[in-house]
């Protein structure tokens, strides 16, 4: 290549990188300026709140509610803060209040403290501050599982067990005049030792147990961590949540009945003894993170299910993944991207403000752990990016430097490949086609290595096939892969292959009715991957990386590339906005270079 064409390359690959990151809605097809308003999601405050709580913290602030005689605390001012800022970001006073209750929790201050006046709750607090009702437990919803529920088959379980005489041995008709509702009950055998730990520790069990059957019968998948704080929350609103419970339980002053409720949960839901934050490894005790956040959730007042959303990305900060997919191995849509905020902030607190520090861990540890680490960087930089401009903070700008060398490698390769392919004469068609077929093999290679890890034993992925329209005949499920998906893939765990055609729209549904237990033992695995397929549109560079290139040579006109690109990207378009992103970006390139 002589110089006039070196020069000539460079000056293209920059114009194809600068108008593709012009505007950072034209990387994806995700709706991220919706995002922006809460419109779908409130994912964008949790960043914004982490960054008014992680600068608090780096600060020296106090954050925990304190046992004092004081009409409002400094704490009270934080989050007053932080819930203003989430409002700003999208979410609705109660969303607001909840999301900014768990980080609190999660950044250190306490669910509860004191009793009787003076009596101060994380959940009541936040909710007061931002001018929300209480609700009940019942009205709670879970977040959307494909189905969704609330809190109220753990409601309805409690209190029929409770009319059956089935929670305590203590019968009230039998509690003595003065004596019910008086401190003799209260703060002494009768209360601390017998009503309320038999309550909290049946209540909790029966409230978890209702929660796991009625997911099941709505044919979600038991979600062992929503079940047990809904299962704690639903006790822990009848009985007094604050009282002390027997010595051979806890340490007087420091174990209260949520505790006991909690460790009943936790225990009935399966969840893991103990609990750690992602790269700090920060460790937990189950039972009181789930009687905290059910005693959190009982005060919080009624957020939606958008808004559980966020408290189930929020709490994907755990290393266990209890909760939430934002921090899993498949990427998730941009709506749901939350939980490395919050490992951000936990990770900028462990590492006293090193943010170059902080932002390395960060960048290392989801690249190790995604099936498509490219994806999963990308997608934590426009989130991060577009909750920065509502309200930045030490956490996005953290995030923005951890992903900015990848997306900018995404960039430079994309439009490198582009000119070089053009150059010796492919066409535009199959250069997409050639970059989707990069990317399935990226995502094969990636996902066989992290299942590998977690099976224990050599597994290898091999998606054979992937179409549209598998089994409707609308233009749209026939146009783009998300709505309709065909897709034959083939696992194998060391001497065991199942070859799976027509995985999700014949398969799947005969696997679950049990009729075909041959291959079902390859479902869990098969159905990681294909939803890292079905949700690839959260990243269209493979789009309009190829047409600001294409558009910069001058070779196709940005209207027809965009036609082109679009329809060539069998994977990379699996919903409709690629065509209309790559048209602008074209446009924009073709202006850049013509100057």
């Amino acid at each position: 290549m002589n110089t006039m064409d070196s020069k000539n390359k460079s000056k293209i690959i920059s114009v194809a990188g600068l108008a593709c990151v012009s505007n950072i809605s034209n990387l994806t097809n995700d709706r991220i300026e919706a995002l922006a308003g809460g419109h779908g999601m409130v994912n964008i405050a949790i960043h914004t709140v982490v960054n008014v709580i992680t600068e608090e913290l780096l600060r020296g602030s106090r954050l925990s509610i304190e046992f004092a005689d004081a009409r409002r605390l400094p704490v009270d001012d934080i989050m007053e803060k932080a819930i203003q800022v989430a409002k700003k970001s999208g979410a609705d006073g109660a969303n607001a209040a909840l999301i900014v209750a768990c980080i609190m929790y999660l950044a250190g201050s306490k669910a509860q403290v004191g009793i009787p006046a003076g009596n101060r709750k994380l959940g009541a607090t936040a909710r007061m501050l931002a001018g929300v009702d209480r609700c009940g437990v019942a009205a709670v919803p879970t977040a959307k599982m494909n189905n969704k529920i609330s809190g109220f088959p753990a409601v309805m379980a409690i209190y029929q067990a409770m009319m059956e005489g089935k929670l305590t041995s203590i019968d009230g008709r039998k509690i003595p005049v003065n004596v019910s509702g008086s401190p003799v009950y209260g703060h002494s055998a009768l209360g601390e030792d017998n009503v309320w730990p038999e309550m909290a520790e049946n209540g909790a069990r029966i409230g978890t147990q209702a929660m796991l059957d009625a997911m099941a019968g709505a044919a979600i998948r038991p979600h062992p961590f929503t079940a047990a704080v809904l299962g704690a929350a639903a006790i822990l609103e009848i009985i007094h949540p604050d009282a002390e419970i027997p010595e051979e339980l806890g340490t007087y002053g420091r174990t209260s009945s949520a505790y006991l409720a909690g460790k009943t949960a936790a225990q009935t839901a399966g969840l893991p003894e103990k609990l750690h934050i992602k790269i700090t490894g920060e460790e937990y005790d189950t039972a009181k993170v789930v009687g905290d956040v059910g005693l959190i959730l009982k005060d919080i007042g009624g957020p939606s299910v958008i808004g559980m959303m966020a408290f189930d990305e929020i709490f994907a900060v755990f290393a266990e993944t209890i909760s939430g997919f934002s921090t899993a191995a498949f990427n998730a849509p941009l709506g749901h991207i939350g939980g490395f905020a919050v490992v951000g902030m936990k990770t900028l607190v462990a590492n006293n403000g090193d943010t170059e520090k902080a932002a390395k861990m960060i960048a290392e540890d989801r690249a190790a752990t995604s099936f498509s680490p490219e994806v999963a960087l990308l997608s934590i930089n426009l989130i991060a990016r577009k909750a920065a401009e509502l309200h930045n903070g030490v956490v996005t700008r953290m995030l923005i430097n951890a992903t900015d060398p990848a997306r900018a490698k995404s960039l430079y390769s994309r439009a490198e490949f582009t000119f070089d392919q053009l150059s010796a004469g492919k066409t535009l068609a199959e250069v997409v086609r050639a970059l989707d077929d990069e990317r399935v093999a990226y995502i094969e290679k990636h996902s066989s290595i992290i299942l590998s890890g977690m099976e224990g034993e050599e597994v290898k992925i091999k998606i054979l096939k992937i179409g549209n329209g598998a089994r409707r005949s609308s233009k749209l499920a026939q146009k783009y892969l998300a709505f309709d998906m065909l897709i034959d893939i083939s696992v194998t765990v060391g001497d065991k292959t199942a070859v799976m055609n027509g995985f999700a729209h014949d398969l799947l549904p005969k696997i679950c009715r049990g009729e075909r237990d041959d291959i079902a033992w390859a479902a869990p695995l098969a159905g990681a991957v294909a939803g890292e397929i079905a949700l690839v549109a959260c990243s269209i560079l493979n789009i309009v990386v190829p047409v600001a290139a294409a558009t910069a040579m001058k070779l196709y006109t940005p209207e027809d590339a965009a036609a082109i690109a679009e329809k060539s990207a069998y994977l990379t378009a699996a919903i409709p906005g690629g065509k209309a992103a790559a048209t602008r970006v074209g446009k924009l390139a073709l202006e850049m270079i013509s100057d």
